[in-house]
């Protein structure tokens, strides 16, 4: 949030810079306890812990220039607050409180594999520019058409041109191509739910064209079902488990959650179910689903308590650091055992960090999606130390030949020469484990889909985790004290049941837990 700042000075009307939000927190820790911090850092952040405007009172220092800051919201007396103030203005409180430091605040988007779109639209000869393509999209199994899907045709993939549409009711979608056909050198349809997407390269579309999708068979074996089997109905019981997310479809009949709690400002904090996305629900049921098919899903894991901290906004596309750092501190005051954070992308930050520590501290394993950048780097937090960062991989023969996840099979191949690592996957030497990530079919809004990314490679992780660790050989884990000791045993016992499938460090870590 931003917003100018007029203050007085001499009489006359001075505009500053705009005024910018901040996490104000300790130099080192995420609360200002001993030894990581000082008195003064607890005493100068419990004076701010009440909400609204700070002035230099708050300093006890007389000499203090005028300072302005607006605490909006605080997670603990002595730890994180957000906070407004003007950028300039900052240099004052670093200068006369050193023991504490403003961190800027950032924002995550989920680590779901991207949908190809156009970038630029297809520039047809003049008077032909208003002619279309009327493409329509059916099942393949009955011909019903479908509607809500995009459609992406592409007259130049790299360079992202072309046009696209989504379907209506008589699932019918107009492509301006410059004439009744067109010779395209890709071809994508990605439905809401209940369908197979759909992908072809080079094709000749032609108005009036119909292209059948492959409705969803829930007893269909996919990525997850193929490396990991079935669960029993007690598979994670006795853990729990925060799912850190765009909130989680609590009406959905395959889903059970315990609470949780929405820590986005502003709104409820009792409204922790499904926002804008159904990519938390989706996460949430390859965990914890406790469908069976041919009506329903099962997830890894059924038997765990399942959480829900949504931190995207009702209509918001990313969730802020602080946002984050605070469901991750609620989780860890509820009593999870692992978190899973299917989200990223951003820069690193020290707030989101101090976060991720303190979970371990107090013997939380957090799981995080090492991202989707085309084998980039792995993006932040799964890159910070404390955090277990996870590729994904998928496997030929889990999902139809004309599905968009046909064209995320690239090198390099595992031993098992069906076995790849996802082009879209981030890889390095930040990786710690590898989980099935392309094809996935989970739980969502009113129904089920397949989505890929890391965001479901993470989850996979997760669930097989809480799976270990109800089981005896591990549950001793589960009742050890709530710190450091209790998290590195629980992320050791994950390295332990990992097991290489060939691809290497970089784009394995260890490998796949089973």
């Amino acid at each position: 949030m931003t917003s100018p700042k007029v203050l007085t000075e001499g009489g006359k009307r001075k505009t500053t810079s705009a005024v910018q939000r901040y996490i104000l927190m300790p130099v080192r820790g995420f609360r200002a306890i001993q030894p990581l911090s000082t008195p003064g850092a607890a005493n100068f952040l419990v004076s701010m812990a009440s909400l609204g405007l700070v002035g230099p009172q708050a300093f006890g220092k007389k000499e203090v220039p005028p300072l302005k800051m607006r605490v909006l919201d605080s997670i603990h007396e002595d730890g994180p607050k957000l906070v407004e103030l003007i950028p300039d203005e900052a240099i004052t409180l670093r200068a006369h409180e050193p023991s504490v430091k403003l961190v800027p605040v950032l924002y995550y988007r989920p680590a779901v594999a991207p949908r190809f779109t156009i970038e630029s639209r297809f520039k047809a000869a003049a008077g032909r520019a208003a002619i279309q393509v009327k493409l329509k999209v059916t099942s393949k199994k009955d011909a019903v058409p479908i509607a809500g899907a995009m459609v992406v045709a592409f007259t130049d993939f790299k360079g992202r041109i072309g046009d696209q549409g989504i379907t209506n009711s008589k699932g019918e979608a107009g492509l301006s191509l410059g004439g009744m056909s067109k010779n395209i050198q890709r071809l994508y349809i990605y439905p809401e739910k209940g369908f197979w997407s759909y992908l072809k390269k080079n094709i000749t579309v032609a108005s009036g064209m119909t292209v059948g999708l492959e409705p969803l068979n829930l007893s269909y074996t996919d990525s997850l079902r193929y490396l990991y089997g079935n669960s029993s109905d007690d598979s994670g019981a006795g853990v729990k488990v925060a799912v850190i997310d765009t909130g989680i479809d609590m009406t959905h009949p395959d889903l059970h959650v315990d609470g949780g709690m929405n820590t986005v400002l502003g709104e409820d904090p009792t409204d922790f179910g499904q926002s804008i996305s159904s990519h938390g629900t989706h996460v949430a049921g390859i965990i914890a689903g406790r469908g069976r098919p041919p009506s329903g899903l099962l997830g890894l894991a059924p038997g765990v308590t399942l959480r829900s901290y949504r931190v995207f906004g009702k209509k918001a596309e990313e969730g802020s650091n602080y946002d984050i750092i605070k469901a991750i501190d609620q989780a860890v005051a509820d009593g999870c055992d692992l978190i899973n954070m299917s989200l990223g992308g951003g820069p690193s930050d020290d707030a989101m960090s101090a976060a991720i520590e303190e979970a371990r501290s107090k013997g939380c394993a957090v799981i995080v999606a090492a991202g989707n950048q085309n084998r980039s780097p792995v993006s932040f937090p799964a890159s910070d130390p404390s955090a277990i960062a996870v590729s994904a991989m998928g496997r030929i023969g889990t999902f139809p030949k004309d599905s968009t996840e046909a064209g995320d099979i690239a090198r390099p191949y595992g031993k098992d020469r069906n076995n790849f690592i996802a082009a879209f996957s981030n890889i390095g030497l930040d990786l710690d484990l590898m989980g099935p990530g392309v094809g996935v079919l989970s739980t969502v809004c009113g129904g089920y889909a397949p989505m890929s990314g890391t965001s479901m490679a993470c989850p996979a992780v997760t669930g097989l985790a809480a799976k270990i660790f109800s089981t005896a050989g591990y549950r001793n884990i589960l009742s050890m004290p709530r710190d450091q000791t209790r998290s590195d045993a629980m992320v050791q016992a994950m390295f332990q049941v990992a097991k290489s499938l060939g691809f290497g460090p970089r784009y394995e870590g260890k490998g796949l837990p089973q």
